[in-house]
This record gives C-alpha cells, sequence and structure tokens, in this order.
C-alpha cells in the first residue's frame, strides 16, 4: 500500500510578522526563507541569524501562532535566582536595592520556630537587616516586611526590556495584550 500525502495543504502553526515601511506583513516559512537570502546578500548588519548548513535565516522578531496544543502548567522553579528576582534584588525590609552578591535569603518565621523553606516564607535581606533581624521573627525584631513573600505565577526572572530597538516591533503587541488579556 503506497501512503501519500492529503490533497489538503497541512494548516500552518505559525507565521512570521515582519515590520516593513510601517507596516505589518505577514510571511510563511518558506517565503521567509526565501527572503532571509535576500536580505543575507544585501543587508546582513541589519538582522540576527540563524546557519545551518544549507542557509542562513534571518531571525524574526515577531512569530505569530496561528495554532497550538494546550500545555501542562510548569510549577515555578523555588531557587534563589528566582527569589531575586521576584523581589526586585531589594532588600524586603529596608528597602533598598543591592547587588545579588550583598543580598542573603532569609526567612521570615525563622526555622528555629517551625517556618519552612518555601516561597511564603523566604524574602532577600540585606546583610545589616539580616544580622538585625536575628533568629527572630519581623515582630519580634521590630522589622516590618515592604511586601508579604509569596510564589509567583510565572517566572519571575523573564522580562523585555522594550527600550531596545531590536524589540520595538513588539510594543505593538505588548500594549494590546496588556489591555485585553483577561484578570483572574
Amino acid at each position: 500500500m503506497l501512503l501519500c500525502k492529503s490533497d489538503e495543504e497541512q494548516q500552518p502553526v505559525a507565521e512570521v510578522v515582519s515590520v516593513e515601511d510601517g507596516q505589518y506583513v505577514s510571511y510563511n516559512f518558506d517565503d521567509w526563507a526565501e527572503l532571509s537570502a535576500f536580505r543575507h546578500t544585501f543587508e546582513p548588519a541589519k538582522h540576527d541569524w540563524i546557519r545551518t548548513i544549507r542557509f542562513s535565516l534571518a531571525i524574526p522578531r515577531i512569530v505569530r501562532v496561528l495554532t497550538f496544543a494546550k500545555l501542562p502548567r510548569r510549577e515555578v522553579k523555588f531557587n534563589r535566582r528566582n527569589i531575586f528576582a521576584r523581589d526586585s534584588n531589594m532588600c524586603q525590609y529596608c528597602g533598598k536595592k543591592f547587588a545579588t552578591s550583598a543580598l542573603s535569603l532569609d526567612h521570615v518565621i525563622p526555622r528555629s520556630q517551625g517556618g519552612q523553606s518555601c516561597w511564603e516564607n523566604i524574602v532577600c535581606a540585606c546583610v545589616r537587616c539580616n544580622v538585625r533581624k536575628g533568629g527572630r521573627t519581623p515582630a519580634q525584631a521590630h522589622l516590618k516586611l515592604i511586601q508579604k513573600p509569596f510564589k509567583p505565577k510565572r517566572n519571575p526572572t523573564v522580562a523585555f526590556k522594550l527600550s531596545d530597538d531590536r524589540y520595538s516591533s513588539w510594543k505593538q503587541f505588548l500594549d494590546a495584550a496588556y489591555w485585553d488579556v483577561e484578570l483572574r
């Protein structure tokens, strides 16, 4: 039995959206590859590139997903990097920002008093405030938390800087998403 492709074309999963002369233009993969070959010849410094054995492809700034399978929700990893990002490298007692190397992690309720190592009980603290607090609760040490610790819903280390010219084409889409996204 000979297996053949269906006569129907497969639906694309994604397309490239490019900003050209102030207009948004959509490309399928084949058209984008062809345009990339042209751009690689005439304006290679204007783009970042993915190189394969056979061709170079301009890295698109915007990819619009047309269809997708729902992925399972991933838990945010409980690690130092994510805690520092959640607290924006700010001591949660004095409110000052510090380099990561000048911060420590503090158990709000000390382990000696039954405190757990979890999102809701760990905060960033500068060395001075952490020493001042010692093995006491903030109330016992006469300190106040700037923000109650919480478990983030999304990875706090992911951030984009729209001021970078490379991402300026995203701005319109992110602005629309900010206003149109359903709040929960």
